[in-house]
């Protein structure tokens, strides 16, 4: 796997840059199926022509869809429009050369315009992006080579209902190992006994939203083991 972290980072990489570029194209008026139309092309455009996930490039639900959480093989954007002031997720899975990427942001729209952390004004959006990162840097902080995959699971479920959040994921796990076929992942689940080995590289995605209230977050990141601990990739 040492050997193939390079690629696996140039992979990421686009990712990261196309979820920085989208924010451009995002109008009053865009529509999931137009962002995800967009996001497709800039994935194109950095060289990345395919998708590792049932042909999905990128899954991308805002306003009253922000809490639906869907495989991407049942996944069909809607025409629903952004609006004056709304929360948009963008899941990004590309594949090139048999190596995978996994990225996935939430965006704020207010002002007419994807507003930067610090200038949301509203206060349940911007809970909401700093709980994420909080459990993203717990998530870190915990995991350690040998744990198990359940172990994890119940940590991070346990920290997420603690916050007064509650996960929204339709399988109710918080990651998956990144693998070579879909069907070889393992994921952060419970009854999964598998322990963690220093080999693999693995994502974190908590998919959450206050309890009771109606906006649904994610952020995901690849992680893999360094010599200092957990990394992001």
């Amino acid at each position: 796997m040492n050997d193939k972290l390079a690629e696996y980072q140039k992979v990421q990489a686009v990712a990261k840059i196309v979820l920085e570029e989208i924010e451009k194209f995002i109008t009053e008026n865009s529509t999931e199926k137009e962002i995800a139309e967009q996001c497709k092309k800039l994935l194109e455009k950095h060289g990345i022509q395919e998708s590792w996930y049932y042909g999905c490039p990128a899954l991308v639900l805002l306003g009253s869809r922000s809490c639906v959480s869907v495989s991407g093989k049942d996944y069909f954007p809607s025409e629903e429009k952004v609006g004056a002031e709304n929360l948009i997720t963008i899941d990004l899975s590309p594949l090139k050369n048999g190596i995978w990427g996994d990225c996935s942001r939430t965006f704020i729209f207010e002002n007419r315009k994807i507003q930067a952390k610090e200038n949301v004004k509203n206060d349940e959006f911007a809970e909401g992006l700093k709980i994420e990162e909080f459990l993203h840097n717990h998530f870190k902080n915990y995991v350690k080579v040998g744990m198990t995959f359940e172990q994890i699971y119940f940590e991070m479920n346990s920290e997420i209902q603690k916050l007064g959040y509650e996960n929204l994921d339709f399988l109710g796990n918080v990651g998956h190992t990144i693998e070579t076929k879909k069907e070889n992942r393992l994921y952060f689940e419970k009854d999964n006994k598998t322990k963690l080995n220093e080999n693999m590289l693995f994502t974190f995605e908590p998919h959450i939203r206050k309890a009771g209230k109606k906006w649904g977050f994610k952020l995901e990141n690849i992680y893999y083991f360094s010599a200092v601990g957990v990394e992001e990739l």
